[in-house]
């Protein structure tokens, strides 16, 4: 029986976990049973408001939601159905979506067919593939109450306590980098966001100094210095960062890419040379990003000869620790070392901190620079506000509108503590390096390198001899069907020109046997894969 059924429902018609045969859900009557009737009289539209006369239904309603969302995780068995993109489209297609319900009890009866049955469930231990995490319960206790609450962190007079709990985790955080006394910061959507307001205050920044040279010409403008600026960032890097360079006007060519080493962390010697070469030809690097915890290997750029350089040069450095920063709380905090000399830091705290997205942040090791990002508006914000050192934080964000995400990460700390995050973290790590083995004695497998967080690439080898195109034909084919049993997820991504597997540990739950079970599990789709090939093609060379 589905775990989100109602009791009423015949147990034939709705098929075993995981099935995709659909239900057509039952309509309720109000106040009434499942059944008591095939319509509904629409409620007034007013007593869906939260108020104090609706706290009784707000709490009703919640519950039964919670309860069929709890019954569904409870009875999980894969981490997805395996439903198809052309098997689910026609039925949320075919909703109406001027045709209300009128109850909330059929509207999450129809959330289940064109949503929770065929979710994809990143608590399931065989969820391997990206940087999602399960959530830990505090954070999800602060995610109900800041929905229901709604303050918006744009100003005090919207927010007032919430404004105080965002600064003092900026603080702990800053605190937990080293960045000093005069650091700050913002919450944001995630690490996009966090990486694309660096770039903009690195960029602002970069200009100011230039134009406040002594030697600049007096008519210099703005428009001038853009086309010399330049941003290095490893290969290995995360899209965003040229991302960010196109949407600042700079053009995704600013963007230096500075080669790795065998590890796939910047090989500074490079960088060096890159920065010499921006020199000699009179452009502007405005900032140097280094990764710690790249996407796809978890690799961690030599942060300390980095801020070295960035130092001799004069360049703003940012450290792009969207998913690193777990080690800020985890007894490997050393891997981080240098971080402490950054001018930006991004943080994803719903990478490894446990927490629901979205959770991310931006910290600065100067306040003033995020002076960059400030306007004032007489009906939200007014210059007069800050006079009276009013804390509104939209005087620090690119966002206006924003949620009260610092919350759930509030409750989270006052409830487990910095270490029982950190223990979570390091747990995953410790069986990524269990992994890396099995993987390395395994002769069907080839991975790229031994991690220091917790993700790992390797690609199934058809043989000793093997035609590598056919073996990027064999690794696509099993991620794909793979998926589409829905038994695990496993994530792709290419390296050197060649298609690879990536499984991205951030589950404590997960064990050996059942990354063994996947692993297993690969090598028969490859291999069945493989004996529908015609000789020819195995042949090849």
């Amino acid at each position: 029986m589905s775990p989100l059924a109602h009791p009423a429902e015949d147990p034939s018609t709705t098929g075993s976990p995981g099935a995709t045969h659909r239900v057509t859900p039952t309509v309720h009557a109000p106040g009434g049973q499942p059944g008591d009737s095939a319509t509904t009289e629409p409620a007034d539209s007013r007593s869906y408001l939260l108020n104090n006369g609706t706290a009784g239904r707000y709490r009703s309603t919640v519950t039964e939601s919670v309860e069929r969302v709890s019954a569904t995780i409870a009875a999980t068995e894969r981490p997805f159905t395996g439903i198809s993109v052309d098997e689910l489209t026609p039925t949320v297609a075919d909703i109406d979506l001027e045709a209300p319900l009128h109850d909330p009890a059929a509207a999450l009866d129809e959330l289940e067919e064109v949503y929770l049955r065929d979710a994809v469930y990143f608590h399931h231990p065989r969820y391997l593939a990206h940087l999602n995490c399960p959530v830990v319960i505090p954070a999800l206790v602060g995610e109900a109450v800041l929905s229901a609450v709604n303050s918006s962190l744009d100003t005090w007079d919207q927010s007032a306590g919430g404004t105080l709990i965002e600064r003092r985790l900026i603080d702990w955080t800053a605190r937990r980098i080293g960045l000093g006394e005069q650091a700050d910061g913002i919450f944001t959507s995630g690490g996009t966001q966090s990486n694309l307001q660096a770039m903009l205050l690195a960029r602002d920044e970069a200009c100011r100094r230039e134009l406040a040279r002594a030697d600049a010409p007096a008519d210099a403008r703005r428009s001038d210095v853009l086309p010399r600026l330049r941003i290095l960032t490893s290969e290995c890097s995360h899209f965003s960062i040229q991302k960010a360079a196109t949407l600042l006007g700079m053009g995704a060519e600013s963007v230096i890419s500075v080669p790795c080493d065998e590890n796939r962390r910047m090989r500074t010697t490079d960088l060096a040379a890159a920065l010499e070469r921006c020199r000699r030809d009179d452009l502007l690097p405005i900032a140097v990003v280094a990764t710690a915890g790249t996407t796809d290997f978890g690799s961690i750029d030599p942060l300390g000869e980095i801020a070295d350089l960035c130092d001799r040069y004069g360049t703003w450095m940012h450290v792009d620790a969207a998913y690193g920063c777990g080690l800020l709380v985890s007894r490997r905090r050393d891997l981080l070392a240098g971080i402490e000399r950054a001018d930006s830091v991004t943080v994803d705290y719903h990478k490894s901190f446990f927490q629901p997205v979205s959770s991310s942040a931006v910290l600065v090791r100067d306040h003033t620079t995020l002076r960059h990002v400030t306007y004032h508006a007489d009906y939200l914000n007014p210059r007069r506000m800050a006079e009276r050192r009013i804390p509104n934080q939209v005087d620090k964000s690119i966002q206006t509108t924003r949620r009260f995400d610092a919350l759930k990460l509030w409750l989270t700390l006052r409830t487990m503590g910095a270490s029982g995050i950190g223990e979570l973290f390091d747990e995953v790590i410790d069986r990524a390096a269990d992994a890396w083995k099995i993987l390395h004695d395994d002769p069907r497998f080839d991975v790229v390198v031994e991690p220091q967080l917790s993700t790992l690439v390797f690609r199934y080898v058809p043989s000793a001899d093997h035609d590598p195109h056919l073996s990027d034909l064999v690794n696509l084919h099993a991620r794909e069907a793979l998926f589409a049993s829905g038994d695990a997820i496993v994530a792709g991504t290419v390296v050197d020109g060649r298609h690879h597997l990536k499984f991205t540990l951030l589950n404590p739950e997960t064990t050996l046997e059942d990354i063994a079970t996947v692993l297993d599990l690969i090598a028969e789709h490859a291999g069945s894969y493989l004996a529908e090939q015609p000789e020819p093609a195995l042949s090849a060379r």
